[in-house]
């Protein structure tokens, strides 16, 4: 079962999405609040299922509409994601992958995970 965990960062609050395994599989911009922090976490839960795929890495790639799952290269020439909710603002989006196979795996991951995924604090140390 995935969890958010939200911490507290230099610059604000913001969460990432650990899949049952403990692996990172999606992370949020710096919020301001927690309570907007939160509220992210639910667009996720809320948009992550039904959210369509949009593959630009291929030439003839449709575009799709919003929620979305944007996969993309990177500079580096990694495949990453950026989840998008109803209005167009990047909700979450992924670490680096080598190979697109495992940027698609992470993409089901998310959905799979976030819509039942605990919400819990990270501990200060």
């Amino acid at each position: 079962m995935g969890k958010f965990i939200i911490k507290t960062v230099k610059t604000g609050i913001m969460f990432n999405l650990k899949a049952g395994n403990g692996e990172v599989i999606a992370t949020s911009e710096v919020y301001t609040t927690e309570a907007a922090c939160k509220n992210g976490i639910e667009s996720v839960k809320k948009n992550a299922p039904i959210a369509n795929l949009e593959d630009q890495t291929r030439e003839d790639a449709a575009v799709a509409t919003n929620p979305k799952f944007e996969v993309y290269a990177d500079k580096a020439g990694e495949f990453r994601f950026r989840l998008k909710a109803r209005n167009g603002e990047i909700i979450a989006v992924s670490q680096g992958y080598k190979a697109k196979d495992s940027c698609l795996n992470g993409v089901e991951s998310v959905r799979k995970n976030a819509p039942e995924a605990a919400v819990e604090k990270e501990a200060q140390g």
